[in-house]
């Protein structure tokens, strides 16, 4: 099967690439024009083929709706300028067809843009249809309305279920079809996905769950996409569907099928968080050890899983409890900014990569090679092998690329490879395109640190209109005093209704709100209260289990609140004699996005409800009329909106006169000068969640990570998982929230915040987000850049450079220089960014050189030896330039020269 699938039609390279942004803006009047000259894409047992050449392949994972359109071409253009050559993404059913057979492919949601725009970079895509996408997305990517069908299930042989998979996944074939945009067609689209991770609960679903797995891969291949599908984490995925890895780690997967090659679908560059947790990071030398391992076993496509994570706006963060950052600790952070040093990491692994290609495809298998107790090689070349195992002798015929690995966690090892001695860092790879030179170390980084700054903090505080705040750079920004409006705890919606007994929650709001209120009266007696007194006791509210939130409010005033999932709440509660209004809020903080049955899993209450401690004996609140009222009225109004705010009675709010719960506030601000990415800290707020030009930035909460569990130190080497080297202990997780340029508007920019637990908005900022410092540290045992090795020669497979000097590279964002060299010292250097520190071992010109070759340019490069430094300041030691430098706005430069 798969070699009937290597004929292909003729293929030119991709077309010549312009200047992105006219690429971008030429993507409107496209129309069905092609990207590239139409080509077939199929595979052998090696790697994918692209008009009859194998190809190996990095991909950045970059979800179209966690960011705007206005961002997407500047995180493909860095994606390409990072060394990928295939963006990924999933199809998201619940925003494509938030209504039944309503579609919606406007806004964040224009796939057929996206999916353009890639093309129009000349890179490839991945389209991960699922439907099901996991993804840390509400519900899984899975439209609510599904789970409303009668006698549906889930992700298995069920009639009703596939009736509707089918028909979204068809909807997206046809319409990549329609749009011209499968390889075939002229188009980028070069593989495509049918469900995802199934396998892991497969097992749950018995023997349904196997015919499901096989209707899935026939249903795909039927649609006639003439393109290569995947499914990943599916050991029993059918012949016809390539099966792929996903972790963090993939270099000992093995297809299930010689015929199949290895791919990565998913490569976990770092982890999501959640409220209350501490925030993952993932080292780039481990990262990069990992890919460099999956190449190196056999391994021909790796997907980094995100590229770039984005953010969860609105209410699409899954769970229960992430947040609304989806930055995922990617090569691009949340707002699209580089993360360094993990991008300049891996763009250099790819560049290592791209010199071994001719290799890497020219060989069916690698010869493996044992150098020590951990210590291995895995060598390809195209007409000849290494001659024996005493690597003694390369013929110098063809191509040949080999990688040395040492996978001893604690100690660097010296291996000999044809004639030659190697160092290896423990947990690392080298990378070696002709099998003579070493071009990339994983465990040597020469890229840059960067570190993100918010200085440029704006409070947005009381002040009276007219007055100006300050801006460290001197710009000026106007500030509007805030007003305030009360939600209502009380019965109000005239869609409220009133039945017997406790309803579950999604069964009621449809997820159209995070917010359900139930109300009812409770009738106190004088021996109630009598007996309360004699015992000394209260009465409380009890509830078997409920997830995500609780709140319980008696007379209109807050008794307390519970959270987690599926948990017990225990609510004492203050009741007076007669009636009393009882009002239980449950909310959903993200629904259920992973697991077996999970749309069983609901939200609300489960169990007994229960008010206890009364004289005749415990109340059975599953026997009361309960009225029932979804969302908050300022949602329902849309207070949120420019149109609609004036529906609210606002008033103006003081400092002396603070409300505290479930309160409305609104102010105005003016849009920040230049292009940097916007932020507004929430950090003075508990929970709840904002708007800003009527666009829904998503929820906030306030909550802590606990204080341990962040190593001072992190180690990259031995295997990561998700609680290694983690960061922000003791801290709340997210304080800040991403306000895209694109809701901007120059002045008056309505924000409306909806609060749920007190806080205070005078001290809510707005913050630009940029790298302010920026190190490096380099020394004269790295490697040359790996930008500047030749491709191999078709003869000899030979690399070569002219010059085998280390260098340090630094850069600025653009439209920023470098204003100071804040620390510079070439010797032996002491600590790390922001805590350098001399040592006897100087160049007395150290700061003079790079000043001389850094300040005032955006980039600049400066060479690690004593030349440069016209001297050796300790001679017989290897030397390391460490610098740190402070970067500012072009702008800001000029005006102050």
């Amino acid at each position: 099967m798969a070699e009937r699938r290597r004929n292909s039609l003729p293929f030119l390279l991709p077309l010549a690439i312009v200047h992105f942004a006219a690429a971008a803006a030429s993507v409107a009047s496209a129309g069905s024009a092609s990207f590239f000259e139409p080509f077939n894409v199929s595979y052998d047992h090696r790697a994918l083929i692209i008009d009859g050449k194998r190809r190996m392949l990095n991909s950045a994972g970059i979800h179209y709706p966690r960011a705007t359109p206005e961002m997407w071409p500047d995180l493909i253009a860095k994606s390409k300028e990072g060394g990928a050559d295939v963006v990924q993404t999933y199809a998201f059913w619940s925003g494509h067809e938030p209504v039944r057979g309503q579609y919606y492919f406007e806004g964040s949601y224009d796939i057929v843009k996206f999916v353009k725009l890639v093309g129009s970079s000349g890179m490839y895509l991945h389209l991960r249809i699922g439907p099901y996408v996991c993804a840390e997305w509400n519900f899984g990517g899975f439209p609510v309305w599904l789970r409303d069908i009668p006698g549906i299930e889930f992700r298995t042989d069920n009639v009703l279920f596939k009736v509707e998979m089918e028909r979204f996944v068809r909807k997206i074939v046809d319409l990549m079809r329609e749009e011209m945009l499968f390889s075939w067609q002229g188009g980028p689209i070069i593989m495509l996905q049918v469900e995802n991770e199934y396998g892991n609960i497969e097992w749950s679903y018995g023997q349904r769950g196997k015919n499901y797995v096989k209707w899935a891969a026939r249903m795909a291949i039927e649609l006639g996409a003439r393109v290569p599908w995947v499914m990943c984490q599916q050991a029993d995925a059918p012949e016809t569907i390539i099966n792929a890895c996903n972790g963090y780690y993939c270099d000992g997967f093995k297809p299930n099928s010689y015929d199949k090659p290895t791919l990565w679908t998913e490569d976990w560059d770092g982890w999501f968080a959640s409220w209350g947790g501490r925030l993952p990071h993932r080292p780039a030398e481990d990262l990069a050890f990992a890919v460099a391992r999956f190449f190196e076993r056999g391994g021909s496509f790796q997907n980094y899983y995100m590229y770039f994570g984005g953010t969860n706006f609105g209410r699409t963060s899954g769970g229960p409890f992430y947040v609304t950052s989806y930055d995922y600790d990617a090569p691009l952070d949340e707002y699209g900014l580089l993360s360094q040093p993990k991008w300049g990491h891996l763009k250099d692994l790819h560049a290592a990569i791209r010199l071994c290609e001719a290799a890497l495809v020219a060989s069916d298998a690698a010869q493996y090679l044992k150098l020590g107790p951990k210590q291995e090689a895995h060598v390809y070349q195209g007409n000849n092998h290494i001659e024996g195992h005493n690597l003694t002798r390369y013929t110098g015929q063809g191509v040949c690329s080999a990688f040395l690995a040492n996978i001893d966690e604690h100690r660097s090892a010296t291996v000999h490879f044809l004639g030659q001695a190697y160092i290896l860092p423990p947990w690392s790879v080298s990378i070696l395109p002709d099998c003579r030179n070493v071009v990339f170390n994983t465990a040597k980084v020469a890229a840059q640190t960067s570190i993100k700054s918010t200085a440029n903090e704006l409070p947005l505080n009381s002040i009276v209109s007219g007055d100006k705040i300050k801006k460290t750079s001197g710009t000026s920004y106007f500030g509007k005093s805030w007003t305030w409006s009360q939600e209502p705890i009380s019965v109000w919606s005239p869609t409220n209704f009133t039945v017997e007994g406790i309803l579950e929650h999604l069964n009621v709001t449809k997820d159209l709100s995070d917010y359900l209120w139930h109300f009812t009266r409770i009738y106190v007696s004088e021996d109630d209260i009598a007996f309360w007194k004699e015992k000394d006791m209260r009465p409380t509210v009890i509830i078997d289990s409920i997830r995500d939130v609780l709140r319980v409010f008696v007379n209109g005033q807050l008794a307390g609140s519970t959270f987690g999932h599926w948990v017990k709440a225990v609510q004492p509660v203050d009741l007076l004699q007669g009636y009393n209004d009882l009002v239980l809020l449950s909310q959903t903080v993200g629904l259920q996005n992973y697991g077996a049955f999970f749309e069983k899993d609901g939200a609300g209450f489960r169990g007994k409800v229960k008010l206890t401690g009364f004289k005749d004996g415990d109340m059975d609140l599953a026997k009361s009329l309960w009225t029932y009222q979804v969302g908050l009225r300022g949602e329902v109004l849309k207070i949120y909106t420019t149109e609609d705010n004036e529906k609210a009675e606002w008033t103006y709010l003081t400092q002396d006169d603070l409300p505290s719960t479930f309160s409305w506030y609104k102010t105005y601000f003016d849009s920040p000068d230049g292009t940097d990415p916007v932020a507004i800290d929430l950090g003075s707020m508990g929970k709840g969640q904002a708007w800003v030009n009527g666009h829904h930035i998503g929820r906030y909460w306030t909550l802590v990570a606990p204080k341990g569990g962040c190593q001072p130190i992190c180690d990259y080497r031995g295997p990561y998982n998700s609680e290694k080297c983690c960061t922000n202990c003791g801290k709340s997780t997210q304080t800040r929230y991403h306000i895209p340029r694109s809701w901007l508007q120059g002045s008056d920019n309505l924000l409306v915040i909806f609060e749920e637990t007190g806080g205070n908005p005078f001290d809510i900022s707005i913050k630009l987000h940029f790298s302010e410092i920026i190190c490096g540290q380099v020394s004269e045992s790295h490697y040359p850049p790996v930008q500047k090795w030749s491709l191999p020669d078709s003869v000899g497979g030979r690399i070569s450079i002219n010059d085998m000097t280390p260098e340090m590279h630094l850069h600025c964002e653009d439209g920023y220089v470098i204003s100071s060299i804040e620390f510079a010292s070439y010797g032996t250097p002491k600590g790390s960014c922001q805590n350098f520190r001399k040592s006897s071992c100087h160049a007395p010109n150290s700061l003079l050189v790079v000043t001389k070759a850094c300040q005032g340019r955006n980039s600049c490069s400066v060479r690690i030896s004593n030349a440069e430094f016209d001297s050796d300041p300790c001679r017989g030691t290897v030397k390391t330039l460490a610098v740190q430098a402070k970067c500012i706005s072009s702008s800001e430069h000029l005006s102050a020269l």
